[in-house]
């Protein structure tokens, strides 16, 4: 791959895994590769994995979401001894239901120095994401604008792509003022900044997800991102990357020929082994099929209908969720529901009296956010949407555990791409589980990338290839970087 040669009378010039991307992204993040693994939540994003994949020059973000202030501290505190100046970073996502949370996780990140988030499942600006983004920003001594602190913004739609590559909003700069967050300088100098430079266009994926395929969502952004780069003349040029489907060679070459600065995967990682996800779920993966996934409802977002892509074979999560979300709909309150459905919502689902999960519910909010205990007592709806949340919130918990009673209800995100890894890999040694890890997933898809770009080229020029020449077969770590004729990346 890094050196040209010859087709008959056609010119195939190399294509490195380096070569992919823009090289102002790699350049400014300092990476080797265009490469990046997001943020998957509770942890299954884990501190392994951001370390296998940062030491090998790739960037992988740890999975923050629904984690407690104590657990993020401890992912920072290992990540920090572990990897020091190598880039790596942490999620920050949009709490609508717990914007204290999403306040305590910005001061945290503030307090300890972490320099780089992916901002997901925002449907607009808050003033905590803005407030991060504009922490020690500074005019340098060349009268360039030095911001400390960088977001990469994660969305599915154009309008939220356009707040984050717009810079921040003359209201919430206003409320950072007034309580003191930043200065009257830091409002000045956030005028000729983005609040993000780089944004992912989220396609068809695990998790939050609105099923957008990428070959028309990608093309738009890019086109919002030359706008706006025409409109407000940033110093550092605005980009944008691929995500949603991404798990082979073949998905990646054409993310990147359509002009991804990087690409972005995420249930691909969740079936490797330093994920934190954990081995009954792994070989739960490592069996789906394209079509074995689905939609249900968030437990983030349960009462704004939001939902998320799961997998759907050997879990009945998705249609209990679904199941939820109608009931909550019908009834005013837990009172209100029928008989016989709740005996089954109780046998079924909570294996507990709902007054009884409502008890422990209510103490878990008393300490982690009073307000909602108290809105539960006052309002039976929400007090059913608490309740519910609890089944939600927790399925995923107990996926990544492996816990054997709750088989049946592990909440495992997943998308498509999971499927159409297991078809490029079958018969290979990356069909086994065991054999699945984050850098040689990784480089397989980079070097295939690589390699499906050349034949491209070739077909560009007229050639007729045989059909053996046009798959990449999945190769072993040692395979990998001797095709590459280089060091060795730790596995």
């Amino acid at each position: 791959m890094s050196q040209a040669f010859r087709f008959g009378d056609k010119s195939v010039p190399a294509v490195s895994p380096e070569a992919l991307g823009d090289p102002t992204f790699t350049r400014d993040y300092g990476l080797k590769y265009a490469y990046v693994t997001g943020a998957m939540a509770n942890g299954i994003a884990s501190e392994a994995l951001v370390e296998a994949v940062a030491k090998a020059g790739m960037l992988g973000f740890f999975g923050s979401a629904g984690l407690s202030i104590e657990r993020v501290t401890a992912a920072i505190d290992r990540l920090q001894a572990s990897l020091g100046n190598i880039p790596h970073g942490f999620n920050l996502i949009h709490s609508p239901s717990e914007q204290d949370l999403e306040a305590a996780v910005v001061e945290l990140y503030i307090k300890k120095g972490v320099r780089l988030v992916e901002a997901s499942a925002y449907l607009g600006l808050t003033a905590h994401v803005v407030r991060y983004r504009l922490h020690g920003i500074r005019r340098g001594a060349d009268g360039t604008v030095i911001t400390p602190n960088r977001i990469i913004a994660k969305a599915s739609r154009v309008e939220v792509v356009r707040k984050f590559f717009s810079p921040a909003p003359e209201a919430i700069l206003k409320e950072l003022l007034a309580k003191g967050q930043i200065t009257q300088e830091q409002a000045a100098l956030a005028k000729e900044i983005p609040v993000a430079q780089d944004a992912t266009a989220e396609a068809d994926s695990g998790g939050h997800t609105d099923n957008r395929p990428l070959v028309t969502m990608l093309p738009s952004f890019m086109a919002l991102r030359d706008q706006l780069q025409a409109e407000f003349g940033y110093a550092s040029p605005l980009r944008v990357g691929a995500a949603g489907g991404i798990s082979t060679p073949a998905a990646a070459a054409a993310a990147f020929a359509m002009g991804a600065a990087y690409v972005l995967t995420g249930s691909v990682n969740q079936a490797c082994v330093e994920s934190g996800s954990c081995d009954a779920v792994r070989a739960m993966l490592a069996q789906a099929e394209q079509a074995d996934v689905a939609m249900a409802p968030a437990a983030d977002m349960f009462e704004m209908g939001v939902k998320v892509q799961v997998l759907k074979r050997g879990t009945m999560f998705a249609m209990r969720a679904a199941k939820l979300y109608e009931v909550y709909n019908a009834n005013a309150s837990m009172d209100a529901i029928p008989a016989p459905v709740k005996t089954a919502l109780e046998r079924d689902l909570f294996k507990a009296p709902l007054e009884t999960i409502w008890a422990q519910t209510r103490e878990f909010f008393l300490k982690r956010d009073p307000r909602e205990a108290q809105r539960g007592d006052a309002d039976p709806k929400h007090r059913m949407a608490l309740v519910f949340r609890w089944y939600l919130g927790l399925a995923s918990r107990w996926a990544n555990a492996g816990e054997p009673s709750r088989r049946l209800d592990y909440q495992v995100w997943c998308g498509p791409a999971m499927g159409a890894f297991n078809e490029w890999a079958r018969g290979s040694f990356l069909a086994e589980p065991a054999e699945r890890r984050a850098v040689v997933v990784g480089l397989n898809i980079l070097v295939g990338a690589a390699y499906l770009a050349r034949l491209n080229i070739l077909r560009l020029q007229g050639a007729r290839l045989a059909p053996e020449l046009q798959r990449f077969a999945p190769g072993t770590l040692d395979r990998l970087q001797d095709c590459l004729g280089r060091e060795r990346h730790p596995a």
